[in-house]
């Protein structure tokens, strides 16, 4: 369908009936006018007949034929008038236009035949004779109660009809006069009237895109004005509505975006809001919450009583959650407090979870780590101060004993200065981390490798342990040679320090897509499964006296760990009891 403006659809339509109304209107009043001429002129025959015949008075049929002949043109000039006189047998004895002897019978004329009854007699129709449209007036004429004939008055129809038409074009031109002026004011009407909806629809359009700052302007017209009226009216509330849907939108977005988990419940419980964090704390889909009690959506009974607490409080009140979480337990600071409608009254709580279980964890490996330090410190601090105290008692008297409380002493200075060197490394390599990163450069990897196994070549050769190395020439990546070097002898003397004399440690190195995988591989003891988790720890042995036999200082892997991480890498463990471990390093190239 076209769409056409208002005013194209209210103008044509009201034009056309205007126009049809005028054609109907002239239509009837020429009609009535032709009717109304034709009766007078008809009347006025009538008496022009009646007149006629009173100059004719006597019998027509006694009176000769030349005397009604003549007495009819004369009269007929007096007023104007065609008369012709017809006797009852249909023979015209006298007219005032024509010879009455050339004149055909008039016995079948309709208002004769009409007239010879006794009767006056109307007709209109060509005239053969004058060769024009007459109208015809027959009248009887008596003599001693008896019809002997007729007298007919005749009128030319040309007059009616010049008349007649000079009054259809003066209705047809004040028609059209009228038609225009109304097709004028119907124009501006329609305008009148569309101006104000364009405006309207101008204002809709500027609602539709978001501008609700300009209200419509009033209308004369006074449904249009309550239109406008009404769309303000309408613009405000939608402009409240949609602060007011923003407004909450950007409270969802501060409560999605934030880190902390936040609940909103009602007095029975019933969850009212809960941002993305709280459900991921809590284990809980925040889509399907909304609406439900909190022990429909989770079954944490720690939380429950910490919200039933909340809502029972009228002051803010906080906790610590330990909740289990998958494999391991989750430690969540809890706050509660209050929450207030807008009158003031307490309509629920308001429940805020932080996570702190990284700090737990951070804190517990702080005891862990002060605790280790302090017994790995201890242990050769006693032997050294054991040493001491008896040369002090006298066994620097017996040249004999001297020495070997001396070589005690010494030995855990060692391993106290082994200690201390692993922690500043730990420590180095930690700040480096933090800071811009290591240094590190496109290096081949074999010399490197082969630079970890001498190093170890010592050890190995005392234990009758072989070290192999599978590692191609061209491979290389973007490493710290120094601090690569150092995790690899970690890797390999840990090898070498759980390995049986006689055994085998490989070394080898390949590249796997975009990344170089490094794997030191012994057929040691191996390791228990449930130590792998824990084992690159600082201070964490599997076998702690096993481990100071052997000279350890229990910072090894967790060096090894820190120099993959501070290389972008990853470091794992893969050990079968009895079997060996397997150590593999991967990097990117």
């Amino acid at each position: 369908m076209t769409n056409k403006r208002l005013v194209w659809q209210i103008f044509p339509p009201f034009l056309v009936i205007l126009v049809c109304a005028l054609i109907a209107v002239t239509w009837t009043i020429s009609r009535e006018l032709g009717s109304f001429q034709l009766n007078q002129a008809t009347r006025d025959l009538e008496a022009r007949a009646l007149l006629a015949g009173e100059q004719l008075s006597g019998d027509i049929n006694q009176a000769g034929a030349a005397t009604v002949d003549r007495l009819s043109k004369e009269l007929g000039k007096k007023i104007s008038t065609r008369i012709t006189v017809i006797l009852s047998d249909g023979t015209v004895i006298g007219d005032s236009e024509e010879n009455p002897q050339q004149m055909d019978n008039h016995a079948g004329r309709p208002e004769i035949t009409v007239a010879l009854q006794g009767k006056t007699g109307t007709a209109t129709r060509f005239s053969q004779t004058l060769q024009q449209n007459m109208l015809y007036v027959a009248i009887p004429a008596f003599e001693k109660g008896q019809v002997t004939g007729s007298i007919r008055t005749a009128l030319s129809m040309s007059e009616l009809e010049r008349t007649l038409a000079k009054i259809t074009w003066k209705l047809v031109g004040g028609g059209l006069a009228v038609a225009m002026i109304a097709a004028l004011v119907a124009l501006a009407v329609s305008r009148r009237i569309s101006r104000p909806l364009g405006e309207l629809q101008r204002g809709a359009e500027s609602f539709a895109r978001g501008d609700l700052d300009h209200p419509l302007p009033g209308s004369s017209v006074a449904e249009i004005n309550g239109l406008a009226e009404a769309m303000n009216s309408m613009a405000a509330q939608l402009d409240e509505r949609l602060r007011t849907v923003v407004q909450q939108r950007n409270e969802q977005a501060v409560l999605a975006s934030m880190i902390e988990g936040v609940i909103a419940i009602d007095t029975e419980q019933v969850i009212l809001k809960i941002n993305s964090a709280a459900g991921d704390l809590l284990n809980i889909d925040p889509a399907v919450a909304g609406g439900r009690r909190i022990g429909e959506v989770t079954r944490k009974v720690e939380l429950h009583r910490f919200v039933a607490q909340a809502l029972a409080s009228n002051e803010p009140i906080e906790a610590e959650l330990t909740l289990p979480h998958h494999d391991e337990e989750r430690y969540l600071q809890t706050h509660g407090s209050p929450l207030r409608g807008a009158d003031g009254q307490k309509i629920g709580a308001l429940i805020v979870v932080h996570n702190v279980t990284r700090l737990r964890r951070l804190e517990n490996l702080r005891r862990d780590f002060v605790a280790n330090v302090s017994h790995e410190l201890k242990t050769p601090i006693t032997a050294i101060k054991g040493a001491v105290e008896t040369l002090k008692d006298g066994a620097m008297d017996d040249p004999q004993a001297v020495k070997p409380f001396l070589d005690i002493a010494g030995r855990q200075t060692d391993r106290l200065n082994a200690i201390i060197e692993d922690l500043l490394a730990l420590s180095r390599l930690e700040r480096e981390a933090e800071s811009a990163g290591i240094e590190r450069t496109q290096q081949k990897l074999q010399p490197i490798l082969e630079s970890a196994v001498q190093a170890c070549a010592t050890t190995s050769d005392e234990l009758n342990i072989e070290i192999r190395v599978f590692c191609s020439e061209t491979l290389s990546a973007r490493v710290n040679a120094p601090l690569l070097e150092q995790a690899v002898v970690n890797l390999v003397s840990n090898a070498i320090k759980y390995s049986e004399k006689g055994d085998a440690v490989n070394v080898e190195s390949w590249q796997d897509k975009n990344q170089v995988m490094i794997k030191v591989q012994d057929r040691g003891v191996g390791i228990a499964k449930e130590h792998l988790p824990r084992l690159f720890e600082r201070f964490y042995r599997v076998d702690a006296a096993r481990s100071r036999a052997i000279g350890g200082t229990g910072l090894g892997l967790a060096i090894v760990k820190h120099i993959v991480q501070a290389h972008d890498g990853e470091v794992s463990v893969h050990s079968i009891p009895g079997e060996g471990s397997v150590f593999t390093i991967s990097l990117p190239v």
